[in-house]
């Protein structure tokens, strides 16, 4: 069977922690998708588009890595990509335990698909996209903390 992983996220931008959280998984999994989720709750400051298309030029060498956009659970999208694992990064120990939760969630909903952490490295602990988003509303410079596409196109 092969480890099919679905990395979800809103990827508003993509950052470069979320590139240390998905290369280092890139060993652990021969598949991974990252699945762009549509959350009603927050207001993306990029279209599923741009996110989607970031992704596929930051991975276009990589056919390991696919992107698709979702709504809904995640443990379906998961049934739709074929993906028997959730990768989720953890930055903070508060992480892990709103992660944990999900987690618990998502195995009460499937008991098939496995939640997989993995923690950033420490240099990528403050790099959030909320926080990245906030320096660029405001005319900071945010070139250190996104991948070089996302730095062209912006």
């Amino acid at each position: 069977m092969q480890r099919i992983a679905l990395f979800p996220g809103t990827f508003d931008p993509i950052t470069i922690g979320h590139l240390d959280i998905i290369n280092r998984s890139l060993r652990l999994f021969d598949k991974l998708i990252i699945g762009i989720g549509r959350n009603i709750n927050k207001a993306p400051m990029f279209s599923e588009e741009q996110r989607q298309l970031w992704i596929q030029e930051i991975y276009r060498q990589d056919p390991r890595v696919e992107v698709v956009v979702y709504e809904g659970l995640t443990v379906e999208c998961c049934r739709n990509v074929n993906a028997n694992f959730i990768l989720r990064g953890i930055r903070y120990v508060n992480d892990f335990e709103y992660e944990k939760a999900i987690a618990d969630m998502n195995r009460s909903l499937d008991k098939d698909i496995e939640t997989i952490f993995l923690t950033c490295l420490p240099q990528y602990t403050s790099v959030a996209s909320t926080l990245v988003r906030d320096v660029i509303r405001n005319g900071g410079d945010a070139t250190q903390f996104l991948p070089e596409p996302v730095v062209k196109s912006l």
